[in-house]
């Protein structure tokens, strides 16, 4: 009987020992599968305390506040001296950071175009308004590039990429077929991307820069008033005044008449002409007896 217990408490401890073992092996196993995965599994996030000021808010998209707006102007003014309000304007754009471009100056009229940095297009308005003896017209125009840039910003980023496998390919050709292909289609792909550039920096340019189409035209000044218009002085003025007046209108019939004249001299002179001689002549009258 003590052989029989013995040999149940042997059996049971070594259930007990291989029941340990196999479960270090596991503990072991998980180990090693977690430091192979992808690292620790990050904690869940907390319940809400119920303060509204802890829950998160989406950020805003990219772009969705910083519009591309492209913005220009047009100006019309009157002035009794064209180049002097042509010189202001070009020392305002000058001040405000800008130049002039385009330019045709006359005495009677003159249009140049200016180019402004945009925020100061508003201040610049203003004081261009002011030039002259009168504003006959201002328009102000917005435009917004944003979807342009965005699209030339994305097709510029692909063909940036597709340039440099073409060279890829080119650095690995080894016959002369092979090279001239690859040479002409890295040709044609980077002529476009100068195109795309080219696109990007002219609406680069017009977002940063406004323009302002002016027109000056020449407008008389009204004569300054006399102050003497009585006395001998005032009634020959006025006398002369009216005598150029009617002289003028005389004139102007005489040369509106003169045409006429150019042929109706000659037919009345002809026709007086062709009625004497066909007038019948008289007998003679008998001398008188003594």
């Amino acid at each position: 009987m003590r052989i029989r217990w013995r040999a149940g408490l042997a059996a049971v401890g070594v259930v007990f020992v291989l029941a340990g073992c196999s479960a270090a092996q596991e503990g072991k196993s998980s180990t090693a599968a977690d430091s192979a995965g992808s690292g620790p599994v990050p904690a869940a996030p907390q319940q809400g305390s119920g303060k509204a000021g802890q829950e998160k808010v989406a950020a805003p998209q990219p772009g969705a506040t910083d519009r591309k707006l492209a913005r220009s102007a047009r100006l019309e003014l009157t002035a009794p001296k064209v180049t002097d309000v042509v010189a202001q304007a070009r020392g305002i754009a000058e001040g405000a950071g800008g130049y002039t471009g385009q330019e045709s100056t006359g005495d009677e009229l003159a249009t140049l175009n200016l180019a402004v940095p945009a925020d100061k297009l508003d201040g610049v308005l203003d004081q261009l308004s002011h030039l002259g003896s009168s504003l006959v017209k201002r328009e102000l125009n917005t435009r917004d590039v944003t979807e342009q840039v965005i699209d030339v910003d994305a097709r510029l980023a692909t063909q940036r990429a597709s340039v440099e496998r073409i060279r890829a390919l080119l650095a690995r050709a080894t016959s002369v077929s092979e090279i001239a292909s690859v040479e002409s289609e890295l040709t044609s792909r980077e002529a476009t991307l100068e195109s795309l550039e080219q696109q990007r920096n002219s609406l680069a340019g017009s977002v940063a820069m406004a323009t302002v189409a002016m027109t000056v035209r020449n407008v008389a000044a009204p004569p300054p008033p006399s102050d003497d218009h009585s006395g001998f002085l005032g009634g020959l003025a006025g006398g002369w005044h009216a005598f150029l007046v009617f002289g003028g209108g005389l004139l102007t019939v005489l040369g509106a008449v003169a045409p006429f004249l150019l042929f109706l001299v000659p037919l009345a002179w002809l026709g007086r002409w062709l009625y004497r001689r066909r007038r019948p002549v008289g007998p003679a009258p008998e001398p008188s007896e003594g």
